[in-house]
């Protein structure tokens, strides 16, 4: 097999006819490749060659734990202030959204570099029933938000452990 073959059908080209490509078995499975490559890619805030200069997109880590007492909700949000975040509980989740903003400049002899960055972002955590809304609280240090969502009596209660046996 001519090494040719290999190659995309950007780089070289295509031994099909234009006017069969729609009737060839490979075309609809290349174009569907190729749309679920690019939805992948956006997922994963990964630009595909054909978007480069629009808008980033921003999107915590999150972490969430839940034990017996609480669900201690984890986002690291490096570079944003406090004001930048906006939190909201309902009654089974809690939003995180905000925006960051990041302007930098850089001036030396002969050159003057500046980058601006920006993005909003949304992130919605499903949380359990049984959450004590006047005792929730939220501490941002070091880019770091740490939402604690206590539980209510009733709900630590309810949790019964279950032996598991073998035969």
């Amino acid at each position: 097999m001519p090494f040719k073959a290999f190659l995309p059908s950007l780089w070289r080209k295509t031994d099909i006819p234009s006017k069969y490509e729609e009737e060839h078995p490979f075309s609809a499975f290349q174009k569907e490749m190729n749309r679920l490559f690019d939805d992948f890619s956006r997922d994963f805030s990964i630009a595909p060659f054909h978007s480069f200069g629009e808008r980033q997109v921003f999107s915590p880590s999150i972490d969430v734990k839940e034990d017996e007492k609480e669900v201690r909700v984890k986002a690291e949000l490096p570079g944003m202030d406090e004001k930048d975040i906006e939190l909201l509980l309902t009654e089974n989740t809690l939003t995180l959204q905000g925006e960051k903003k990041e302007e930098k400049e850089d001036k030396g002899e002969g050159y003057h570099h500046m980058e601006r960055t920006y993005g909003s972002f949304r992130r919605v955590i499903p949380v359990p029933a049984g959450i004590d809304a006047k005792k929730v609280t939220a501490v941002f240090k070091n880019g770091v938000l740490t939402v604690f969502l206590p539980k209510t009596a009733e709900a630590k209660a309810k949790g019964k452990k279950i032996p598991v046996n073998t035969e």
